[in-house]
């Protein structure tokens, strides 16, 4: 199957399958906003742990990612370069794949979430895996085919339609799709302030310290440090393993993290924070949190190497000691930065 992108659409590599799907939208729409800025403005950085009955646990990386009482990562990054962002849902695979189809007749790629297990070219290693918080961009429509062009962090995929329906349709939890789609208004268009900077960085420093309960922030990286060990007592054989390779994917590149559990991909957001807002200080606090990454990197190598292992309950206690290292790291550059923003918690 081959399908032609929109005129005008690029495709290049990217990290984060939100901020990646953004950046190619905001580039179709001649908005020149780094993959970088966008997570950065958009307070998209943090920690969760969570583990829930009959559910494989969960290590987050990512904030601001609309639940209750937050904006999301899309309209607050939106917000703060001019750019109007809605978010749509429907129950209905028909009404969600006839508003993709006029919005692509009408020349526009759309953004949309789907189930990562769904997308024939991806590859788990065998395994089935699912994780419906994934998002990619429709860039192309072939009715003959019966198929679309999908922009994911790899290039360019040709998919046929009833593929993507079942994708953006999938019940799996704890991410179902919901048949979401994002539009984007760019008639007010603009390039991020100094002040919008600092009020990014000031909302993930506050959770991250100050988190409302303990699975977030460097309290959930020291509650997910004390309750690995326990995970073969909640677990079966085959259930470790899985949650374990899952614990990989969602700290490595491979899912879609920029690698070492989104600090690369915020250093380098400090990086450039630093030139927008005339603060060198910021380019030590990008330094910080490059080294944070790298053992971000080495912890999500380990859970791979683990979920292989012949015995992985045997090794579960390893993992404790970096996890709290990697705290006790994050609460000290964390709290570096809240000291810029005037924020001492």
């Amino acid at each position: 199957m081959t399908i032609a992108p929109l005129d005008g659409f690029q495709s290049f590599p990217t990290h984060h399958c939100v901020t990646g799907s953004m950046r190619h939208i905001y580039a179709f729409n001649r908005h020149d906003v780094s993959e970088e800025m966008l997570l950065g403005l958009g307070a998209g950085v943090s920690f969760s742990y969570w583990h829930f009955k009959g559910q494989a646990p969960f290590l987050g990386g990512r904030g601001n990612v609309g639940m209750a009482g937050q904006e999301g990562l899309e309209k607050t990054a939106g917000r703060r370069t001019g750019v109007a962002v809605e978010m749509f849902r429907t129950s209905s695979a028909k009404k969600a794949e006839a508003s993709l189809l006029d919005q692509l007749a009408a020349g526009q790629p759309v953004m949309v979430a789907v189930d990562m297990g769904y997308l024939p070219y991806l590859n788990f290693g065998g395994q089935e895996y699912h994780f419906g918080g994934h998002v990619v961009v429709v860039c192309g429509h072939d009715s003959e085919q019966s198929g679309v062009l999908v922009a994911d962090r790899d290039g360019l995929h040709p998919v046929p339609l009833a593929t993507l329906a079942r994708a953006r349709g999938s019940k799996f939890k704890p991410f179902p799709p919901g048949n979401q789609w994002l539009t984007f208004d760019f008639s007010q268009k603009r390039l991020p302030a100094a002040a919008d900077v600092w009020q990014a960085i000031a909302e993930q420093v506050r959770p991250m310290l100050s988190p409302p309960i303990s699975n977030i922030g460097v309290k959930g990286m020291r509650k997910a440090a004390a309750a690995i060990p326990n995970w073969t007592a909640l677990m079966s054989a085959d259930e470790l393993r899985m949650a374990l390779f899952n614990a990989y994917i969602f700290v490595s590149p491979t899912g879609g993290s920029g690698g070492g559990h989104f600090r690369y991909m915020f250093s380098r957001f400090l990086r450039e924070a630093a030139g927008v807002a005339g603060e060198s200080r910021l380019l030590d606090s990008a330094a910080e949190f490059e080294r944070i990454a790298d053992g971000w990197a080495a912890v999500g190598e380990w859970f791979r190497q683990a979920s292989e292992a012949p015995e992985p309950g045997a090794c579960l206690g390893d993992v404790s000691a970096p996890l709290r290292t990697l705290a006790d790291q994050e609460e000290a550059a964390w709290r570096r930065l809240g000291e810029m923003t005037g924020q001492v918690l």
